[in-house]
């Protein structure tokens, strides 16, 4: 195969798995907002719709801890479309739930549904991410950085858009059709991975289930430190800001939905513009620890200052805001030095195990800063969830004081001139 010909079928491959990874994004935000919006209208409270999502979250970390390894055996193709149909499954498990069933039925039916759809979400995001590692060869001209920025930052954008999908869809055609709409579209989006090749992220040896457990130092320190900085954004997003901002604020639900809706979206916009902007007011060189370090320790005086800013009476819709646009932006810096950091400490045989331990590392925050928010916000209130999003940011930050630069060989496909 000649360099031109492997050229163009890695960017097919990259086009098909990201095309895949934004029909599932578009549906895994429509379906959280089409949750939020029908149980808030049916009289549940803001914690308990909090609970609905706790399955999808824990699944999530044991998915990502196990679907590293399921990846190295069947290959990413195989768990990229098993992800696909398993959100299928989930979106047409819920169009079955009956509104005359039990609170503590429809709950318990709920979180089993969303647990099939975090597997799906998690499984989806592995597979993907971990692809682009394969499908950008070492000697490619383009930036992996850029390409996993443009991947992850269309993600948040469109999961954004999702928010705004999900509204729609409920306004227009009520809970059970949307979430059959979305199953039909969903599922039309399965047969493009006909034309991806077989064994993709395969290898060839045995992987003991033991190894699952044995990770570079490397991708060690970084799975701890994403574990405590999506804690950091979750102990105050998913309880504390929405309830802040209805009851405290006075906003309507959707004027809460819409606002977090364009928030995601400007949030994946940063992350897609992140390399490009490191690169242009940087030195030009790939990430290294020290960049990952600058932006962590930035991030913690984030929600220090909004927290001192509410305390201090400064208005609420001011403080909010503004700390929000704040927050947004260095948020996604670290992110996006994060997923390339994580590539490229990780050897191409080795890429589905690696990828899918760090996301369980970032699932298992999510996890922690759900349940956090929720019992940190009744007893202290959204300055509360502030102060212990700085002390969990403040801990990324110690974590990644022992992290190295990665080797020359391992800062792969970074373009140093021009900036796109």
């Amino acid at each position: 195969m000649t360099s031109s010909t492997a050229s163009g079928a890695n960017l097919k491959n990259y086009i098909l798995v990201t095309l895949a990874y934004w029909g599932f994004t578009i549906t895994d935000g429509a379906l959280r907002m089409l949750v939020l919006l029908y149980f808030n209208s049916i009289g549940y409270t803001p914690l308990q719709i909090a609970f609905l999502f706790l399955f999808y979250e824990i699944f999530g970390v044991i998915t990502n801890f196990l679907g590293g390894w399921i990846g190295s055996q069947l290959g990413l193709k195989v768990t990229l479309y098993t992800g696909i149909g398993l959100q299928v499954f989930s979106l047409v498990m819920l169009s079955w739930l009956n509104p005359d069933w039990a609170q503590w039925m429809a709950v318990g039916y709920v979180m089993v549904a969303q647990a099939f759809s975090g597997i799906a979400k998690d499984l989806t995001k592995m597979s993907s991410k971990s692809a682009i590692r394969l499908v950008v060869p070492q000697e490619a001209q383009s930036s992996l950085f850029k390409w996993v920025a443009v991947l992850t930052g269309s993600k948040n954008a469109l999961k954004g858009v999702g928010f705004f999908v999900g509204s729609v869809l409920l306004s227009s055609f009520g809970f059970t059709s949307s979430l059959l709409i979305m199953a039909g579209g969903l599922f039309l989006i399965m047969f493009t991975g006909l034309m991806l090749p077989r064994g993709m992220g395969k290898i060839k040896a045995k992987v003991k289930f033991s190894q699952l457990f044995s990770k570079s130092k490397e991708i060690n320190i970084l799975s701890a430190a994403r574990f405590f900085l999506f804690g950091s954004r979750d102990v105050w997003f998913v309880v504390g800001l929405p309830v802040f901002l209805r009851g405290n604020l006075g906003w309507s639900f959707y004027q809460v939905g819409g606002f977090l809706a364009c928030w995601v979206i400007g949030y994946g916009v940063i992350q897609f513009l992140a390399p490009t902007l490191i690169q242009r007011f940087g030195s030009g060189q790939p990430p290294k620890s020290q960049t990952i370090q600058f932006w962590t320790f930035t991030l913690t005086a984030v929600p220090a200052a909004i927290a001192l800013a509410l305390q201090l009476g400064v208005p609420g819709n001011i403080a909010i805001i503004t700390g929000l646009l704040v927050f947004g932006v260095v948020f996604a810096f670290n992110s996006a030095v994060h997923s390339y950091l994580v590539l490229a400490f990780t050897d191409d045989d080795k890429v589905a195990l690696n990828v899918g331990f760090y996301y369980m590392a970032n699932s298992g925050g999510r996890l922690a800063g759900t349940v956090l928010s929720g019992l940190v916000f009744q007893y202290f209130n959204l300055v509360g969830c502030l102060w212990t999003s700085m002390l969990l940011v403040l801990a990324a930050g110690l974590v990644t004081m022992k992290l190295p630069d990665p080797q020359p060989s391992q800062a792969i496909a970074w373009k140093s001139e021009g900036g796109d």
